[in-house]
């Protein structure tokens, strides 16, 4: 009959030798596991380039003498000739304006907002830096 006084144990041995294994086994095939999914991916298109704007550079120095690219102006003649001007350039390119840094505060937001309002929308102060 059975003894209810005897408490069975448990022997964990063989588990810890059976993990031990299976972990060993892990180790050596797991860096030889590659996965490689495929992905088919949509062409692009080849019809349309890309094509670089070249920026606008205007540069004032303290005479008040206006320089656009290459071309030279006077400041009180700036305003009408750069709308003339920014007729022949692409209204999406970035004008970038320098200026001297002892010139009055307006003159160069008179230069700006004559480069608004021939339609440039991204204008950029340069400094020094």
């Amino acid at each position: 009959m059975y003894d209810w006084e005897d408490k069975p144990e448990l022997n964990i041995t063989p588990l810890v030798d059976v993990m031990l294994v299976l972990l060993a086994i892990l180790m050596v095939i797991a860096p030889n596991i590659i996965y490689e999914e495929h992905i088919k991916l949509p062409q692009g298109s080849m019809s349309q380039q890309l094509s670089k704007i070249s920026p606008v550079h205007i540069s004032i120095d303290k005479e008040l003498n206006v320089k656009i690219n290459k071309d030279n102006y006077q400041l009180h003649e700036f305003m009408d000739n750069f709308f003339l001007y920014s007729k022949k350039l692409d209204l999406k390119a970035t004008v970038l304006i320098s200026a001297d840094k002892t010139l009055d505060y307006g003159v160069v937001m008179s230069v700006l907002a004559a480069v608004k309002q021939a339609g440039f929308s991204e204008v950029s102060l340069a400094t020094n830096g």
